[in-house]
C-alpha cells in the first residue's frame, strides 16, 4: 500500500544517517518491546507480512512521529486485539482480566527462544509453472497501487530494469499479509539505472538492485 512507510526516493525528510553498528537499543524498554513482539509472533497467530501490513496501516502522522518500536508496539496492540487476545480493557489495566486464548502454537519456553531464532523462518517454495523471466531480460514494473500490503516499493513503479538473477520461489508476501495462503511465486533480482528511477538529476553512475516478484513484472519486446 502507499502508505508513511514507503519513503524511497521522497525529498524533505532529511537525509539518512547511518548509526553505528553497536547501537541496537536507545532505551530498555525497546529490548522489551522487542521480546515481546517475538514472542507473540511465535504463537502462530499471524505471519510477518500481516504484522508489516498492520505497522503500515498506522496513521501517517502517528507512523511519522513514533520511533521503531513505538510502532511495533502500536501495530502489535492492533494485532493482539485483532485476535482476540486480549480485551481494550486488559490493556488499560496492564493485565489480563481472563483465560489465554488457545493459540496455533505453544508459548516460546526460555530455553527455545535462542534455537527457534537461530532456526529462523524459511520462507522458500517450490512454484509449479517455470520461471517466466531469466538473467539478461529486459523488464518494466507494474504501476500499482494497492491498499493492500505489497513489496513494491513506490519509486520503483513503471521503471524498467534487468533481470540479474534469479533467486527462485518464495511466499508472495501480497497474499500471505492477508491469510491468502503462501501462493508461491518467482523472485528475481533486477537492476535499475538510478536515472530510470530518479530522472537525469540523479547520479549516472548509480544502479540499484532491488527484489522483484515475477507479478510485478512485465517483459520489455
Amino acid at each position: 500500500m502507499n502508505g508513511a512507510q514507503d519513503l524511497g526516493g521522497m525529498m524533505g525528510f532529511g537525509p539518512v544517517v547511518p548509526e553505528p553498528e553497536h547501537v541496537i537499543f536507545h532505551a530498555e524498554w525497546e529490548k522489551r518491546a522487542l521480546a515481546i513482539t517475538l514472542a507473540c509472533g511465535a504463537l502462530g497467530q499471524w505471519p510477518g507480512d500481516r504484522g508489516r501490513y498492520v505497522r503500515e496501516c498506522l496513521p501517517p502522522i502517528d507512523y511519522l512521529t513514533s520511533s521503531y518500536y513505538e510502532i511495533w508496539t502500536k501495530a502489535l496492540l492492533k494485532l493482539l486485539l485483532a485476535e482476540g487476545m486480549i480485551t481494550p480493557d486488559e490493556w488499560d489495566a496492564g493485565q489480563a482480566r481472563s483465560p489465554a486464548i488457545p493459540t496455533r502454537r505453544p508459548p516460546l519456553s526460555r530455553e527455545r527462544v535462542a534455537p527457534v531464532l537461530a532456526a529462523g523462518t524459511p520462507y522458500d517454495r517450490p512454484v509449479q509453472a517455470a520461471a517466466r523471466f531469466k538473467v539478461g531480460d529486459r523488464v518494466r514494473t507494474l504501476v500499482k497501487n494497492p491498499v493492500t500490503h505489497t513489496r513494491l516499493p513506490r519509486y520503483a513503479r513503471g521503471k524498467e530494469g534487468v533481470i540479474c538473477e534469479v533467486h527462485g520461489g518464495f511466499v508472495f508476501p501480497d497474499s500471505l499479509a492477508h491469510d491468502q495462503g503462501d501462493d508461491p511465486q518467482w523472485c528475481y533480482g533486477v537492476r535499475f539505472d538510478g536515472t530510470e528511477l530518479w530522472g537525469p538529476d540523479s547520479d549516472p553512475m548509480l544502479d540499484v538492485v532491488i527484489d522483484v516478484f515475477e507479478p510485478y513484472l512485465d517483459q520489455i519486446g
